[in-house]
């Protein structure tokens, strides 16, 4: 398959995916969306394409993170996103093993939302939630046309400035969605995205 041809099937699956947020929070009164919930809305779409998930787990500092990269192939081709969860050094009510679990899935959600643009940064299965809904996250629409370098160079010194990761993430999931063909500087936006990420995470 030709590399246009492959990013255009990413394209069409971005568009055409319907995640609806199926989870409900008691406790919070919200619905959300989980790794499952979008893989059930995106399997039909994935045609003879392949969508897989893997977890590594990394050491920053004296703290522990779940890695977790998604990638779509055509066996020629491929498109990877990754995103990091950091393990909380105890959870009420979770052995060790719940608690890797429940990271290692909050992490593929968001590689996930990474792959497929979608932008959870008003879900409010995150307490930065209401941050951003004040601080608001930046814009990338201008008046005049502007090229995926100029795109990747705003974001870029943007994220340094960041101090919110679901602000940092919304502006992640959109800028891939500008980037969906431009594999190159796709990559390039997942490496500042998890290097600012991981440094916010530290920071927390």
């Amino acid at each position: 398959m030709e590399n246009k041809a492959f990013y255009l099937k990413l394209a069409t699956i971005q568009r055409e995916l319907n995640a609806p947020k199926n989870q409900y929070n008691t406790f919070g009164k919200y619905h959300y969306r989980s790794c499952e919930d979008i893989l059930e809305g995106v399997k039909p779409l994935l045609g003879d394409l392949f969508l897989s998930i893997s977890d590594e787990i990394v050491q920053i500092g004296d703290r522990y993170y779940v890695k977790a990269t998604a990638t779509l192939t055509d066996g020629e081709n491929s498109f990877q996103a990754s995103a990091i969860a950091r393990e909380e050094l105890n959870k009420k009510g979770m052995d060790a093993a719940q608690l890797t679990g429940a990271t290692s899935s909050y992490a593929r959600k968001y590689c996930l939302n990474g792959l497929f643009a979608i932008d959870d940064a008003k879900d409010a299965d995150t307490e930065a939630y209401k941050q951003q809904e004040n601080k608001g996250t930046p814009h990338t629409k201008s008046t005049v046309a502007r090229t995926p370098e100029q795109y990747l160079t705003d974001f870029t010194h943007w994220a340094r400035q960041c101090k919110d990761k679901v602000a940092l993430q919304g502006a992640y999931n959109r800028l891939s969605q500008l980037l969906i063909q431009q594999p190159d500087l796709a990559q390039k936006a997942n490496d500042i995205y998890l290097t600012h990420s991981a440094t916010l995470e530290k920071a927390a």
